[in-house]
Parts: C-alpha cells; structure tokens; sequence
C-alpha cells in the first residue's frame, strides 16, 4: 500500500487547526464573554443532544461517499485517499461535493459537542465558509486540472451541492443512482 499523499495530510492539519484551534479560541473567549452560559448545563446539555446527531450524519455521508470513491474513483494501485477516475454516477450525479456538504456540518456538529456559544455562533459558522471558500478556490481548480474537459462538463451539468431529497437519501444511506 502507498503513502498518503502531502495534499491530503495537508487537509488533514487543516482539519486539526480548525476544530482544535477553534475550541482553544472560542473556550477563553466563552469565559470572557459568555460566562453564564459555558458554565450552565442546561445549555450544554441543550447542545450536546443536537451536536451528537448532527455529528453521525456527517460521519454517515463521510462514511458513504468516501465508500462509493474507494470503489468508483480508483483504478490501479494508488495511495490511498487519493482517486485517479472522475467519477459522476451515484450520489456525484446529484452533486460534485457530496462528501464536502457532509464534512461542512462537521465544525458545527464539533461546536455543539463543546457546548461553546462562541464556537457556536461565531467560529463554526466562519470555518464552514471557509470550507467553501477552500473548495471553490483549491478543490475545483485541482479537479479541473486533474481531469480536464469532462471535468468542466461535470461542473456545467451537476451542482456543487444539492439539498434535493432524493440527493440527500443517497448521501446518508449511501445508495447508488439508478
């Protein structure tokens, strides 16, 4: 088996640093300017029921899609979470990033779990526009290199997300298109 490649590990350290770093900053200023509310347990218990469900539907449609790219997006041998094959059936006929839409929820379901009003209210929401920021300006390009014109027909014909029903079905049960 190969190595993980360093683009992936570098998303990997990217993922660490925001929800790490969002919990350490949001925590000092949740003593400063939330002081009530981090330290009831009603609001923590208010939260942690949400994050914990929001938090298994993001790892659901991770699980899922990361599935349906191990066996449609990879041909030979290959590092792994890496994918040498555009793939644009299944869940990636409704969407170009479904395993993104899931992973957004993620720095939210993560700030529900800490039970953080800043974390909550201010970080979370900023780490998930970066997100689409990363993917629209990192993500996009690198597909577009890596797979060219039938890339660029992809993205004309399919939407970055879709919160179409029969979409998100697919997402969290992991059903192919048929």
């Amino acid at each position: 088996m190969k190595k993980i490649e360093t683009g992936n590990i570098f998303r990997i350290i990217i993922w660490l640093l925001f929800l790490i770093g969002g919990a350490v900053v949001s925590i000092h200023f949740d003593k400063i300017y939330f002081y009530d509310w981090f330290n009831s347990v009603k609001f923590h218990i208010a939260t942690i029921i949400p994050g914990y469900f929001l938090l298994k539907l993001v790892l659901k449609a991770s699980r899922n899609t990361g599935r349906y790219l191990a066996k449609y997006g990879r041909e030979g041998d290959i590092p792994r979470l890496e994918t040498n094959k555009l793939v644009t059936t299944g869940i990636y006929g409704c969407m170009r990033h479904p395993m993104h839409l899931g992973l957004w929820f993620f720095p939210l379901a993560f700030a529900l779990l800490t039970g953080s009003p800043t974390f909550i209210l201010i970080v979370a929401p900023l780490e998930m526009l970066l997100m689409l920021v990363m993917i629209k300006l990192i993500e996009e390009p690198q597909a577009r290199k890596k797979y060219g014109l039938a890339y660029e027909r992809y993205q004309k014909e399919v939407p970055f997300f879709s919160f179409k029903l029969d979409c998100l079905k697919q997402l969290l049960n992991g059903q192919e298109a048929q």
